[in-house]
C-alpha cells in the first residue's frame, strides 16, 4: 500500500491529536503515526483535482469536433475515443505518482477488466460522465474521481468542464465549488422541492416505464418540478449547492456517482438506498436529498427494478418491478 501523497509525519507538538503517547494500548508510536498519515489525503485530493483540470482540456478540443461514437450495453450507452484517452490519462498520472494504488475506471470495466474494491488506496473514475452530452454538445459533460481506503471514500472531484466548475469535498472538511463551501438547502417538505432523475441507458420498456412511472408519480406529490441535466454527478452536485433538493437514480454505477456522494454528504446532505437503507456504492441504486425527511418520502413513494450489483456482474441490469419501497 502507497501512503505518501506528499505529507510528512507530524512530529510530536505538531498535530492536535498528538499527546505524547500512543492513544490505544499496545498501538506502537510507529502505528499510531502510520495512522496520522493515512488520515489525510489532502496532497492526493490536490494531486487529482490537478490531473482533471489537465485532462479537461482534451475534453475541451473534443468538445465542437465530429466524434466517432460506438454503443456499449444499449443504443443510449455511447462511448468516444475521449472517453478511453482521458481515463488512460487519468490513471497512468496517478500510477506514475502512487504506483501502489489501486483502480476502478468506467472503461477499463467496460473492457473487461475486473470490479474490485478492496480496503488499498483505490481512485475510482468516470473520465467522462454525460458522455451523450459530450456527443451532442450539450454543455454538461464531468470528469469525476473518487478516492477510497478501507473502502470509505476520502474524498470526490467533480469538474464540470464546459461550465469551469470544480465542486470537491473531503470526508470531514466540508464541500466546495471553486473554493467557496456548499450548503444543501435542508428542506424537509417533499412538495415544496426540486427532485433531479434521468431516464438512464437501458431502453427495454420494464425499465422505461418504471422511470416514468417514478417521475409521475413525484409529480403527482407534488414537488416543485423534475430535472435533468444527463450527468449524474453533475445531477447530483446540484443537491449540494442547494438549487436542487434531492436527487435519485436506479441503474448508475458506481463511477457514476462515488464522487459527487461524499460531496452532498459534507454539503450536509444525507444519502441512502432507494429502499430507505443505508447507502451502498456498488448497489446501483442511491437518493440524495437535503434531508432524512425527503429522502424517506422518495424512497417510499418510487419502484425500483433490481440491478445487478457493480461488484457481481457489470452486466446491464434485468428483472422486475419490485414495487413501491416501505422505510
Amino acid at each position: 500500500m502507497s501512503l505518501d501523497c506528499g505529507r510528512k509525519p507530524d512530529k510530536p507538538g505538531e498535530n492536535p491529536h498528538w499527546h505524547g503517547e500512543t492513544p490505544h494500548r499496545g498501538l506502537t508510536l510507529s502505528d499510531f503515526l502510520l495512522s496520522v498519515i493515512m488520515a489525510d489525503w489532502t496532497d492526493c485530493l490536490n494531486f487529482g483535482i490537478s490531473i482533471a483540470k489537465q485532462a479537461s482540456e482534451i475534453i475541451l478540443l473534443a468538445f465542437q469536433q465530429q466524434k466517432q461514437v460506438h454503443l456499449k450495453s444499449s443504443p443510449a450507452d455511447l462511448v468516444t475515443e475521449t472517453d478511453q484517452r482521458v481515463e488512460k490519462i487519468l490513471i497512468n498520472a496517478i500510477r506514475n505518482k502512487y504506483p501502489l494504488h489501486r483502480f476502478i475506471g468506467e472503461e477499463s470495466v467496460a473492457a473487461g477488466e475486473r470490479l474490485e474494491l478492496t480496503d488499498s488506496p483505490t481512485w475510482i473514475i468516470d473520465p467522462i460522465d454525460g458522455t451523450v452530452n459530450f456527443v451532442h454538445r450539450f454543455p454538461f459533460v464531468a470528469i469525476s474521481i473518487a478516492f477510497t481506503v478501507n473502502k470509505q471514500t476520502e474524498f470526490g472531484i467533480v469538474y464540470s468542464c464546459v461550465e469551469d466548475k470544480l465542486f470537491y469535498a473531503q470526508r470531514g472538511r466540508g464541500a466546495f465549488l471553486n473554493g467557496e463551501p456548499l450548503h444543501a438547502s435542508g428542506q424537509e417538505d417533499i412538495s415544496r422541492c426540486v427532485v433531479v432523475t434521468e431516464i438512464g441507458a437501458e431502453r427495454d420498456d420494464l425499465s422505461l416505464s418504471t422511470m416514468t412511472s417514478n417521475i409521475f408519480r413525484l409529480l403527482k406529490l407534488p414537488v416543485h418540478g423534475v430535472r435533468a441535466l444527463g450527468t449524474a454527478a453533475v445531477d447530483m452536485c446540484q443537491v449540494a449547492t442547494g438549487g436542487a433538493d434531492a436527487y435519485y437514480h436506479i441503474g448508475m454505477h458506481c463511477w457514476d456517482i462515488a464522487a459527487s456522494t461524499i460531496i452532498v454528504q459534507e454539503a450536509g446532505g444525507v444519502v441512502m438506498d432507494t429502499d430507505g437503507s443505508e447507502f451502498d456504492m456498488m448497489s446501483r441504486r442511491v437518493i440524495a436529498a437535503s434531508s432524512s425527511a425527503v429522502a424517506k418520502n422518495i424512497a417510499q413513494v418510487i419502484q425500483v427494478f433490481p440491478c445487478r450489483r457493480d461488484d457481481e456482474d457489470p452486466c446491464r441490469c434485468i428483472c422486475g418491478v419490485t414495487g413501491v419501497n416501505s422505510v
